[in-house]
């Protein structure tokens, strides 16, 4: 079963990202150190085959060089990404990380992974719950006019009032919603009306394939993307569920690894790129980038991926993309001073390890612009599991939870119902849920204003979310201690950034 876990928040506080793109080498002179002479030519040891992102300053002379000296080492180029400095390359030499970051030009250099391809990931949003034929029945019988068959149990477009945007403005075919994921089953009936074939394509390895169904998840087993579809557009057309933004178009970009289910950073810039380069107004990013939940400055392989990553999206952005991504189902508070990760690398062995989220960082959750989302439930309070931060949160969304807000709904499931693969539906939670619910309303609003940039995108989102403020108490399992403390006011806060997203007023 594919790796899930689920992506973030708001743009990083002005300090913090101003640090982050220092550091990462986007200023006048950041390759100034380093060595004037090429790495010399050498034999590749006998190592594991991994894949490096090699990032350089982006004049032809540079990368032609860079590339030379690839070779020169042992490399293997995979692809080069020339507008944004990033090269993809493949090695057997422990110590090619080393000598590539010795190459003159190269501000950062490291491996994708630790270990070629072997261990399975891991899932903290639990299995899919499907909807069982005596289940749907049920919720069919409690259909009202008007409404999709199932739409009795999406007790969330109710809380964001998307069912009643839907009958104002169900969202422009001219924007698209892209799926940055497991892959998409575009042969679903709910999402074969909305689904946007030439923007959508197989990412994994660094290099796109745009091949007929190259998007579509490996097996029925892979289902986080085809659920987070259903979430944004599932089309309402009488079948089964309604997405947030019903009338606007959804594409996928696969991006899980067919091995382990594992989502690595060349996979994510290629999809960040294609996005940009094929006309997607909005990607959305339930997941982490493997194999580091959060990866440090001070690592020359982490921030590597930062880099590589952090350069795509903003490419990206710059091209009119707007990125969402889910905070992450760790119950972290991303303010702190101190968070124990004990998770990474997770295609290997992990190893325990305190980190500073000042840091160290969530990608793409934590990248300056991508808007990071946490969940709630139906009773508008921060779900359980659902990370969170003041100045970390922009928005929230309805994302579920199953064990302390359960909704009054044929089916009283505190998830989310949605599409699954093979004319499935079933239950999910996480903030992997919660940050399609908040494309969806970023597709209303792109709906609304289409000449909005990224930035104006983002600005009207947190302007008509609705804050409840922190609660007077988060004791969720009532043993009397505080399960998370929420720091801020009704304006933001760190459970709910601006607050949880409207579909209604975004319309309106």
């Amino acid at each position: 079963m594919a790796h899930l876990r689920s992506r973030r928040r708001l743009a990083l506080a002005v300090p913090v990202v101003l640090s982050l793109t220092a550091t990462l080498g986007f200023l006048p002179g950041a390759a100034s150190a380093a060595p004037q002479r090429s790495a010399p030519a050498v034999t590749a040891a006998d190592g594991p085959n991994l894949a490096y992102v090699v990032n350089t300053k982006t004049d032809h002379r540079t990368i032609g060089a860079v590339k030379k000296a690839i070779a020169e080492a042992g490399g293997t180029v995979v692809t080069t990404y020339d507008r944004i400095g990033v090269i993809v390359a493949h090695s057997a030499d422990p110590e090619f990380g080393p000598r590539m970051r010795a190459v003159r030009g190269v501000q950062s250099a490291g491996a994708t992974r630790t270990t070629p391809l072997t261990a399975a990931g891991t899932t903290d949003e639990g299995a899919a719950d499907h909807l069982s034929a005596a289940e749907a029945a049920k919720v069919k019988a409690a259909a009202t006019p008007g409404s999709e068959p199932l739409e009795a149990d999406q007790w969330d477009l109710r809380a964001i009032g998307a069912d009643k945007a839907a009958k104002i403005n169900p969202g422009s075919r001219k924007v698209t919603v892209a799926v940055i994921d497991t892959g998409v089953d575009d042969t679903h009936p709910d999402l074969a009306p909305n689904f946007s074939a030439k923007q959508s394509a197989n990412c994994v390895g660094g290099v796109a394939d745009t091949s007929a169904g190259a998007w579509r998840p490996y097996t029925a087993e892979d289902y986080h993307g085809t659920h987070v579809a259903g979430e944004i557009a599932a089309a309402r057309n009488g079948i089964g569920v309604a997405g947030v933004a019903p009338g606007v178009k959804v594409s996928g970009i696969k991006v899980s690894d067919p091995d382990n289910g594992l989502f690595y950073p060349e996979s994510v810039v290629c999809a960040f790129v294609f996005a940009a380069d094929h006309g997607v107004e909005i990607t959305n990013n339930s997941y982490y980038v493997d194999p580091w939940l959060y990866n440090c400055m001070d690592d020359p392989d982490q921030k590597a991926i930062l880099d590589a990553v952090n350069r795509a999206q903003q490419y990206a952005t710059k091209k009119g993309t707007l990125h969402l991504a889910s905070a992450g189902n760790s119950n972290h508070d991303l303010a702190s001073d101190a968070i124990v990760d004990d998770s990474s690398p997770d295609d290997s062995t992990p190893v325990t390890r305190t980190i500073d989220p000042h840091e160290c960082f969530d990608v793409p959750t934590q990248l300056p612009g991508v808007v990071t989302v946490s969940a709630t439930g139906v009773q508008n309070l921060k779900s359980y599991y659902s990370t969170y931060g003041k100045g970390v949160i922009d928005i929230a969304a309805p994302g579920g939870d199953r064990l302390y807000q359960i909704p009054d709904t044929p089916s009283k499931n505190g998830r989310i119902l949605s599409t699954l693969p093979n004319n499935q539906y079933g239950f999910l939670q996480g903030t992997s849920m919660a940050s399609p619910h908040a494309a969806g309303v970023a597709a209303l609003l792109k709906s609304e204003h289409p000449w909005a940039s990224p930035a104006q995108l983002q600005a009207l989102l947190k302007a008509q979310a609705d804050n409840p403020g922190c609660p007077d108490s988060y004791d969720q399992d009532g043993n009397g201690t505080q399960d998370a403390t929420c720091e801020g006011g009704k304006r933001v806060n760190g459970f709910y950034g601006f607050g949880i997203v409207n579909a209604l007023k975004a319309v309106k």
